[in-house]
């Protein structure tokens, strides 16, 4: 098959075009012919090697891409809940072999059925951004219903979902996300937006229940801010986990009793499933910003390095209508 792999760290020259071995999903996995591979900050991260705290979990050559949109081709002896031709969407196993691919293996509990309303390239935009959203706000930040939430960099990948997520749960959203892009967080449901080039959030809002970092910012000093207009007994979540928390933070966050988590993203089926519910009711929309075929990978990185991204890059893989596919 062919894939886009690593051989070496460095700039998109590294990024190249090879034919590889099938992988065999093992009992508990399954092996997912793939339409589309989502793009995301961390798959050029990774490719630079530049980041101390995740290059220590590669081992070169690999596969990059942890977004994956297909069918079904092939399950382990232990999985029940698939069969070959379901359409799915989910997250490859990471580190392993990822979705910049003709095919990808991953636990089965990483996937679920597509959202039947999506297209793949749309799918292929969800899993790993919403799921890093979900994991922290649900998860690590236990938002609930009438609680408010103030989100940074509301109009990126994993930001545009947390705002819409967070409506749909019954919250109320402050947005905070550069001037362009105000209209757009609106028409994903904030119900406040602040423009962090000509507002000082800390002059506008406090006593938010939640606050989830969002933005690409690695900044203790920003995120005391934040910590500023949490109430007391509330939680300052980070997807950042790569920028552990400072002493300062730390003894910040134990004066205003506020509890500080950095969220590890969870690829879990039931949260996937929940996910593709929303989408399908019509509640979450997925914004696709630009879908490049697989050999054009380079530009897609450089794209998406800019940091100027409104919702979600995709590879196309493997056209739709290029074969029947299976009726669910």
């Amino acid at each position: 098959m062919k894939a886009i792999r690593i051989n070496e760290f460095g700039g998109t020259e590294v990024l190249k075009m090879e034919d590889i071995e099938r992988p065999v999903p093992l009992a508990d996995e399954i092996l997912v012919k793939l339409y589309a591979s989502g793009v995301n900050p961390v798959d050029w991260v990774i490719r630079s090697g530049t980041n101390d705290s995740l290059r220590q979990y590669f081992t070169l050559p690999m596969t990059l891409g942890w977004d994956a949109a297909g069918t079904v081709e092939e399950i382990g002896c232990d999985v029940s809940d698939f069969q070959k031709g379901d359409a799915v969407y989910g997250v490859p196993n990471f580190p392993g072999d990822g979705s910049y691919a003709e095919y990808c293996v991953a636990k089965a509990t990483q996937f679920a059925l597509k959202p039947s309303t999506l297209s793949f390239n749309e799918a292929a935009g969800v899993p790993l951004a919403a799921l890093t959203g979900w994991t922290a706000m649900f998860h690590y930040g236990k938002l609930k219903s009438g609680q408010r939430i103030l989100i940074q960099g509301a109009s990126g990948g994993v930001g545009g979902f947390a705002v819409q997520f967070a409506k749909a749960r019954g919250a109320y959203v402050i947005a905070v996300a550069s001037a362009q892009n105000l209209d757009y967080i609106k028409e994903l449901g904030a119900d406040e937006v602040i423009d962090y080039t000509t507002q000082n959030f800390e002059d506008l809002v406090s006593d938010v229940d939640l606050v989830l970092e969002a933005s690409p910012i690695r900044d203790n000093a920003e995120r005391i801010r934040a910590i500023s207009v949490v109430k007391e007994g509330g939680i300052f979540v980070t997807v950042n986990t790569d920028f552990p928390f400072d002493d300062e933070l730390m003894e910040t966050l134990a004066n205003k009793n506020v509890t500080g988590e950095l969220s590890a993203n969870q690829p879990r089926k039931d949260w996937l499933e929940e996910i593709a519910q929303l989408i399908d009711e019509g509640k979450v929309k997925v914004n696709i910003s630009k879908v490049f075929p697989l050999q054009d990978v380079a530009e897609a990185h450089r794209e998406s390095e800019t940091w100027h991204v409104r919702g979600k890059l995709v590879l196309e893989i493997k056209k739709e209508n290029s074969e029947k596919l299976s009726v669910l």
